[in-house]
């Protein structure tokens, strides 16, 4: 009875300490949504900057959480379509980590599209930051950048929210 014993306590032991794979980060594919722009078009254009967390410091320094962030990108005009040019995530360095827009897409009027960063990607820190280049027509109404951060780890939920802010 003891072997047994020993047996499923050094299995239970060696198992815990097996590192699973790691999937790949998804991906947001807006390959349905590429947009021509021509040079000649009459588009207004404009940068935005949205902070974003991927952890956030709890007790101390040293302890942190990894938190889920949706970035919502959202098309306020009820008319006019929006041009997305960049959304490229940087983290609290300031470091580029990715650029998520390759080819310009287009937003449908009122639409919303997001992005996720998920739990297990922190990358981008504390400090973590979004900068999007947009283009809009020159009386439409400018897009809107939120994020929601939340984490549900153990049985403590926490969840907050940023709003973007026009840098040019």
């Amino acid at each position: 009875m003891k072997h047994v014993i020993l047996i499923v306590i050094t299995v239970v032991f060696f198992a815990c300490n097996v590192k699973q794979p790691t999937a790949p980060l998804p991906q947001t594919d807006w390959s349905n949504r590429i947009a021509v722009l021509s040079s000649s078009d009459s588009l207004v254009a404009g940068s935005s900057y949205l902070s974003v967390y991927s952890h956030i410091y709890t007790l101390t320094e040293k302890k942190v959480s990894d938190l889920t962030a949706t970035i919502s990108i959202r098309n306020t005009s009820s008319s006019d379509t929006l041009y997305l040019l960049r959304a490229e995530y940087f983290n609290t360095g300031g470091a580029s980590v990715r650029n998520y827009i390759t080819k310009p897409i287009f937003i449908a009027p009122m639409e919303t599209t997001e992005i996720v960063i998920v739990q297990k990607d922190n990358a981008g820190g504390s400090g973590a930051n979004f900068v999007f280049d947009w283009k809009i027509k020159p009386a439409a109404p400018e897009p809107l950048f939120e994020a929601v951060m939340i984490s549900t780890s153990g049985g403590q939920g926490l969840s907050f929210s940023t709003q973007g802010k026009r840098i040019k």
